[in-house]
């Protein structure tokens, strides 16, 4: 049985915002745990992303149990009352969707979260690294993008415009969250 603590997941697109609004969220409100997606490594069937798209993008094929146990752990130690996931796919895995209270997606347009994976990911690298990464988003990478708008976004309890100031949407949250 799930003690007191809330769990809030928070998805969005590569680049839209997730590990900033996590980390903006954890200054704001102090004492809370925070999990980020990208700090697992994970055994899929995902082998393309285009294909997993064009296959009919199921959730469940993501065997997630190192985060599971890291949830349980938290859940288990109960040292405070929140949890926020940086996780990509809110309710769509089964076997995380029971430890989920609350859903975001942040909905933030694809060309600002290529702008800010640009940013992010190719700081030091050549005008011939960033056309290939661009290459790749339009061939392969931008598929799956929409997909999660296709899927992730509905199935969430709360969007928010990601093109908002990050105070801003720290403050939705909240003010969402903290009023159900």
């Amino acid at each position: 049985m799930r003690n007191i603590m809330k769990i809030i997941s928070i998805a969005a697109v590569s680049g839209g915002g997730k590990t900033t609004i996590v980390n903006a969220l954890k200054k704001k409100l102090g004492d809370i745990n925070t999990l980020y997606f990208d700090d697992y490594t994970f055994e899929s069937e995902v082998e393309n992303f285009n294909n997993w798209v064009l296959e009919g993008a199921d959730y469940n094929v993501w065997n997630l149990e190192p985060l599971i146990k890291d949830i349980e752990k938290i859940i288990i130690e109960d040292k405070c009352d929140l949890l926020i996931l940086d996780y990509p796919f809110a309710y769509l895995n089964d076997k995380i969707k029971g430890y989920i209270d609350f859903s975001i997606f942040i909905d933030t347009p694809l060309d600002i979260a290529l702008a800010r994976r640009i940013l992010r990911d190719f700081k030091n690298s050549s005008a011939s690294e960033i056309r290939k990464e661009l290459q790749i988003y339009l061939n392969f990478a931008r598929i799956a993008f929409t997909q999660m708008q296709k899927d992730v976004l509905p199935s969430s309890d709360l969007v928010i415009d990601g093109s908002k100031s990050i105070e801003e949407i720290v403050d939705e949250i909240i003010l969402n969250f903290y009023s159900i």
